[in-house]
């Protein structure tokens, strides 16, 4: 067991104050997981901070509180025997050290006090299970029966115990392993990987909301795909996401291919990462394509083709976002709006751009018309470095027509001008199909240029499409 002092991890005031608590009440305790992880990897301090406590979890927590001059509340949470204190910007957990047994259709495992051995054993990876000790005596010193700091210098995932039992146990960690790797750029220990793909269809016990919260970590870090790919290799994505698995693989008849869209899309995921930290942005690069494996057809002229499949595409977010229990908002609309629209500035590209088309797309995107150009850019995914500078320039272009029409135009967000108490009040009407058409008329003659978006032209179209409906003031 390695014993080197990292005294000058704990420069912290809160520290001394655990200490004096534990030590008040005659309890070992030590900082565990990824605060000392993080702080030997020098990413800075976590605000996050897991202590355990040979002994009472709960009064641990409830004495630190009483010595903190703010006396924080403490959040008990008895049936895991833990607590939760929130001191200045810092979330500090404390649990007793214990010992797990898990039953096979459960990861919620049986639990009894334990040293804190015991409690290392418990842990899912190597570098989580390094522990600083709070006592005066050894107050700093590591402690590492699982060699995590030769790990952390390896770049290594690894399971204290055998790997089958860690992930069989509680399959969570499978994904934690692979969010892990994508997040510090480690590798995954091979017997480790081999055991993942074994157990993968354990996941199936895991709840929706934990394998999503575990996405949103591997969609957010700065390779996303390398987190996709190993979910991919594992047999994993399969069961979590099966419609990126039914993008995978190049058809060819007669001679004519398509692209791989799986890989396509992993690649656009990680050129909109070098762009954004909007998850949701994130999570429509992801999801821009998957409309493409149900509407995938051969045709001997054109050869392969996909319509509709933005529109399909959009659909299947919903059904997406249902499974997985994500929340059906305005979230979700943001990305569906994302997937429906996504093809669209590509189309204005390829040809000229007229001002009639710019002004739909901003009508159709309003404030996320940014958003979309950033997604039609990240798009770009040839290798001929000729081809994607000729995409990036049309895309400059688009994004300039875009600049002249709104400034001139006002259209993101517009309310047509006249409203449908207006016509009701200028001809007299009650609620009916003519009220609609005229108002559908005026917005398409605006998007069209054939009149400005003011409410003078827009009055005089008004009454020209009541006069051939037959109505008069």
């Amino acid at each position: 067991m390695t014993q080197k002092n990292y005294r000058h991890a704990l420069n912290n005031p809160i520290f001394e104050i655990i200490s004096k608590a534990s030590d008040e009440l005659g309890q070992d305790s030590y900082i565990i997981g990824g605060y000392v992880r993080d702080f030997l990897l020098e990413r800075g301090a976590t605000k996050d901070i897991d202590i355990v406590t040979v002994g009472n979890g709960i009064e641990l927590a409830k004495k630190v509180a009483n010595l903190l001059p703010d006396k924080p509340k403490v959040q008990v949470f008895k049936t895991y025997g833990t607590a939760m204190l929130r001191h200045e910007d810092i979330e500090l957990e404390f649990v007793g050290a214990r010992k797990e047994s898990y039953s096979e259709e459960s990861r919620n495992p049986a639990v009894k006090e334990g040293t804190l051995h015991d409690d290392q054993n418990r842990r899912d990876f190597t570098i989580n299970a390094l522990a600083l000790s709070l006592q005066h005596e050894t107050y700093g010193e590591l402690l590492d029966p699982f060699s995590g700091i030769k790990d952390l210098e390896n770049k290594l995932i690894r399971t204290p115990l055998d790997p089958d039992i860690t992930y069989s146990d509680d399959p969570l960690r499978m994904l934690r392993a692979i969010r892990f790797t994508t997040q510090l750029n480690f590798t995954i220990e091979e017997k480790s990987l081999k055991a993942i793909t074994r157990n993968a269809k354990r996941i199936d016990i895991i709840t929706k909301e934990r394998i999503v919260d575990e996405l949103h970590k591997i969609l957010l870090a700065d390779r996303p795909s390398v987190g996709f790919r190993l979910l991919e290799e594992t047999g994993l994505l399969v069961r979590i996401l099966p419609e990126l698995i039914a993008l995978k693989g190049v058809e060819e008849v007669e001679g004519q291919k398509h692209k791989d869209n799986f890989y396509h899309t992993l690649q656009v995921v990680d050129n909109i990462s070098k762009n954004t930290d909007d998850l949701w942005l994130r999570w429509s690069a992801l999801l821009h394509d998957i409309g493409k494996a149900p509407t995938k057809k051969f045709h001997k002229k054109i050869g392969w083709t996909f319509h509709g499949h933005e529109f399909v595409g959009s659909k299947m977010v919903y059904k997406i976002f249902k499974r997985l229990r994500m929340p059906l908002n305005n979230k979700m609309k943001y990305v569906q709006k994302m997937v429906l629209l996504s093809s669209r500035p590509v189309i204005l590209a390829e040809e000229e751009v007229t001002d009639s088309a710019v002004r739909r797309l901003i009508f159709d995107a309003g404030d996320d018309i940014d958003d979309l150009m950033t997604h039609c850019e990240a798009d770009i995914t040839t290798k001929n470095p000729r081809k994607q500078q000729q995409y990036l320039n049309n895309f400059k272009r688009v994004r300039q027509k875009i600049k002249e029409v709104e400034e001139r135009d006002r259209i993101r967000n517009f309310q047509p001008p006249i409203s449908g108490e207006l016509i009701m009040e200028t001809f007299n009407l009650k609620p009916c199909r003519e009220i609609g058409q005229i108002k559908e008329a005026i917005k398409n003659a605006i998007l069209e240029g054939e009149i400005g978006n003011n409410y003078d032209e827009a009055y005089a179209y008004m009454l020209q499409k009541a006069e051939k409906l037959g109505l008069k003031k």
